[in-house]
């Protein structure tokens, strides 16, 4: 199996951290700037990573990282990362949606216009409005993150190290990767977020701090760049 990904991003981070967890044997490919070339659209028409290529998937390949996760998981018997319980299962699927539905768009206006990444069609920083317009639009959406981020620790995680209990799940990996791109700006990661990444890195060693190492290997040329 391949997995095409592009190494500063969170949405490919999530799947990186799993198949290094679970010790899986993946072939990793570095899609940076190659995701428009024919070869590649053959594969994704979606033009989007992570990809993941299969023998035994019905296209051939899947996108989206959190259904990555979840069919490998089924795929390979990974129920300390994916529980089989009807009710724990449901858990974690509502909190990674949670995640890509309703936190991640937030964390997307928040931060992209801060790393140098486009935003998507419709959104106020993709149009021709002023500089002072997208400022507002962007604190706007920064502020906003309170408050999924309070049901994340309140509902989620709760008295709990994760939102799997007390070891990490894939919602974890999805939860944490996004956190991980809210150190690009001043005041947006909340007072819980410097512990729960720490107890995933110490839960999931190397397979946690490897890939992270990319993406805050990243944000740091962002800052730097921006004197």
């Amino acid at each position: 199996m391949k997995l095409h990904i592009i190494k500063p991003s969170v949405n490919n981070m999530c799947v990186r951290v799993l198949v290094r967890a679970a010790e899986l044997d993946i072939e990793e490919v570095d899609a940076y700037g190659n995701t428009r070339t024919d070869e590649f659209l053959s594969i994704c028409p979606a033009h989007t990573t992570p990809l993941l290529e299969g023998d035994d998937l019905p296209n051939g390949a899947i996108w989206e990282g959190c259904a990555i996760m979840q069919y490998l998981c089924a795929a390979n018997g990974l129920a300390q990362f994916y529980p089989d319980g009807a009710g724990d299962r449901a858990n974690t699927d509502s909190a990674m949606q949670y995640v890509i539905g309703t936190l991640y768009p937030l964390v997307a206006r928040a931060t992209y216009p801060v790393l140098g990444f486009g935003l998507y069609a419709g959104e106020v920083g993709a149009s021709d409005a002023s500089d002072a317009e997208k400022a507002i639009a962007r604190q706007s959406a920064q502020d906003a993150l309170a408050e999924p981020l309070a049901v994340f620790k309140s509902f989620y995680i709760g008295d709990n190290d994760f939102i799997g209990g007390s070891s990490p799940s894939i919602a974890d990996m999805r939860l944490a990767s996004t956190l991980e791109f809210l150190n690009a700006v001043d005041g947006a990661a909340p007072d819980w977020m410097p512990g729960y990444i720490a107890a995933m890195e110490t839960a999931l060693g190397t397979a946690y701090t490897e890939p992270a190492a990319d993406v805050r290997g990243y944000l740091d040329y962002v800052k730097s760049q921006a004197g």
